[in-house]
């Protein structure tokens, strides 16, 4: 009885808020393809169903850059990248920006943030934050609450639920409330709760009409993009391959799949075993080859990152649950989205970052009885740009001008203002990085899409979705739509006006310095190898006279920097002949997002006949110092007596990131520069 009794006055107190509470949902990478709602038939997400019945489902939503940690700039400001400056996943998010939690605190609101938060900086316009260090962890996960570090048993979609349903039990009921709550599921590399561990593990799901696509009207930009499933996954971190009896299936990585596995407990790992073992039986059994590998790669992806959102969909029940017996739901905006879309094998893929459909399009579901009725589709072209100005308007609060977004108000209330955006604007920097998607922008219209990809090529792309929903066959050389074309540019162009994107070259990497020294021509011997995947230019690289500039910008290109992955950087550098040298300088890169770390110890020592080496110079770091900042520096060494034919450089990788680090336990790299001997 008195448990009636404090929830009616529960009720009663909720009663008498004006203003909406605001709950924000958004989990990380969860393609629309993989919700019930929208109709691709994958899998069954009643909870988030429940909210697209109730309010209403977007079928025309997108993201103005997909990828991560920019998309959430992009919601928290109302601003595009460039102009909130957080392009691409290493940079810092910039802490004095305005951010509608920000303006929602200052305007009453209590506000909140739980789970992935990815940008860096500690948060700011939060009563309180409980967040994931960096991407965080699916098992045992650590968190950082108000800046306090601790390691917790648990799931970390059940865990970042917990935390959110508790602050809403003991806030101050007399205000209305802002809730970020920010899953990290089903983010790479999808590992699924206990509960459904084996959900689908015995489903076979259909393969995607472009699973097969061989990219060839497409430029470039498709056929090098490093995230295909068949070529580009790693078969025991992605796929959960438990043995190291199979070694010809491509890609290992067995310091980060110990790292994710070893957060498991006892229990746990007794579990896991049990299912993923036998997985790995069956295959070791089948030992399939060519199409068949690349199909079994791709169910496997699949029934991990379906599983995982079933956790994700059960803990939206709680939440939805909670609010309705506490009297909430009346009053309280719901919100679900992710951070951008994701590729379920379309093109072959997994990841995002793309303005192809999959990834460019995310869900959106809206619900608020107060207000919306529901409506279950709803067709108007909406963007990520447009949630801070959405939220602060049902907040009664006036819209800072600098946002770029529109209210969604009046379309979710059916009244669609007669000049709606009939067109969206894209814009995707982060390359050179990870997957290799090169930098592209681009118009979409209902019917049509134009991409430029840019920076080392320059490539246009035109796709009538009308036509070719797929997006296979690029029309741009077509004769039949020329004027299409012009159209588009015309109109790309006054967006990029109008968003003020005009400056296609702003945050493209600097061109590397030519420099002449002494080393130029040399013959370098290498002692330890340096990674294929980042040769620069080979053998000759650090004594070819292209230097990386001195200042570096938001965005770098690898171009000139030699990698060296866990491995020492030990050269000799054989000057042809006995020469004075009058100094000696190296210069490496710290870019700590991309595990990229100074070394811990330089060493220079010279010798004629390369047999004898006298240490001339030595410099001790402490490269395993915090820092995010993406940094060059040179080791310089000067000299008045020095007269050598051979020059050993030495510089010691720390090995393994450290503890504190994203990437803990993976493999740290040195990038080196030019070494200039004068």
């Amino acid at each position: 009885m008195l448990i009636l009794v404090v929830a009616l006055n529960s009720c009663k107190e909720e009663e008498k808020q004006d203003r909406p509470n605001i709950l924000f949902i958004m989990s990380d990478d969860h393609a629309y393809q993989a919700i019930s709602a929208y109709g691709h038939g994958l899998n069954k997400t009643p909870n988030i169903d429940r909210l697209a019945n109730e309010g209403v489902c977007f079928q025309n939503s997108f993201v103005t850059n997909s990828i991560c940690a920019p998309s959430r700039a992009v919601m928290l400001t109302g601003t595009y990248n460039h102009i909130n400056g957080h392009i691409n996943n290493s940079v810092e998010f910039d802490s004095t920006l305005s951010t509608f939690p920000k303006i929602m605190q200052q305007n009453g609101y209590q506000t909140a943030l739980f789970g992935k938060w990815h940008l860096k900086s500690n948060p700011q316009g939060f009563d309180y934050w409980n967040i994931l260090p960096g991407q965080g962890h699916y098992y045992n996960p650590d968190f950082i609450e108000m800046g306090q570090k601790s390691k917790r048993e648990g799931y970390v979609t059940d865990l970042i639920t917990d935390d959110c349903l508790n602050w809403l039990n003991n806030r101050n009921k007399k205000e209305p409330f802002c809730v970020l709550l920010h899953h990290k599921a089903p983010h790479r590399n999808w590992m699924p709760s206990q509960e459904p561990l084996a959900m689908y593990v015995n489903d076979t799901f259909p393969l995607p009409a472009s699973f097969y696509d061989d990219y060839n009207t497409r430029s470039d930009a498709s056929k090098t993009a490093e995230m295909r499933l068949a070529d580009h996954s790693y078969i025991d971190y992605d796929l959960k391959y438990m043995t190291s009896n199979y070694k010809e299936s491509g890609l290992f990585s067995p310091e980060s799949w110990k790292a994710s596995y070893n957060r498991l407990n006892e229990s746990e790992k007794i579990r896991w075993d049990s299912v993923y073992l036998k997985i790995s039986s069956d295959f070791e059994d089948q030992m399939p080859v060519g199409k068949e590998l690349a199909e079994w790669k791709y169910q496997r992806y699949i029934q991990d990152y379906l599983a995982c959102i079933a956790s994700v969909d059960d803990n939206i029940g709680r939440v939805l649950d909670y609010l309705e017996a506490n009297g909430l739901a009346e009053n309280t905006i719901i919100v679900y989205t992710s951070d951008q879309g994701f590729y379920l094998g379309e093109h072959g893929w997994f990841d995002k970052r793309f303005m192809y459909e999959q990834s460019f399009r995310t869900p959106l579901i809206i619900k608020y009885p107060k207000e919306i009725k529901a409506r279950f589709e709803e067709n108007d072209m909406v963007m990520n740009l447009d949630f801070a100005p959405t939220f602060l308007d049902y907040a009664g609060i006036q819209i800072p001008k600098e946002m770029q977004g529109k209210s969604l108000r009046n379309v979710l209330s059916d009244k669609t203002p007669k000049d709606w955006r009939k067109s969206v604007y894209y814009h995707y920097y982060e390359y050179p990085g990870i997957h290799a998607v090169k930098r592209h922008y681009g118009i979409r219209t209902e019917r049509y899409k134009l991409i430029h990809f840019y920076f080392d090529i320059d490539t246009w792309e035109l796709f009538d979705l009308k036509t070719d929903p797929n997006e296979l066959n690029n029309l741009y050389d077509h004769t039949d739509y020329q004027n299409i074309i012009t159209q588009l540019k015309t109109e790309l162009q006054q967006l990029r006006i109008q968003y003020k994107d005009n400056e296609e070259d702003h945050f493209v990497p600097a061109a590397p310095v030519k420099v002449t020294h002494l080393a130029l021509g040399s013959k370098i011997t290498y002692k330890n190898t340096f990674s294929n995947k980042y040769p620069a230019n080979g053998n000759t690289a650090l004594v070819d006279g292209l230097q990386s500039p001195e200042e570096l910008k938001q965005s770098i290109s690898y171009d000139v920097w030699q990698g060296f992955e866990a491995n020492d950087l030990k050269i000799i550098i054989d000057l042809l002949k006995s020469t004075k040298i009058s100094s000696i300088s190296a210069g490496f890169l710290q870019n700590q997002s991309d595990w990229v770390f100074l070394p811990k110890e330089i060493s220079y020592s010279v010798s004629d006949d390369n047999k004898s080496f006298k240490e001339i110079a030595n410099f001790k770091i402490n490269s395993s110092d915090k820092n995010e900042a993406i940094v060059k520096k040179s080791f310089k060494e000067t000299y008045t007596q020095i007269k050598a034919r051979y020059i050993k450089v030495l510089a010691k990788n720390i090995g393994l990131c450290p503890n504190w680090h994203k990437g803990a336990g993976k493999k740290s790299w040195i990038f080196a520069d030019e070494i200039v001997v004068k």
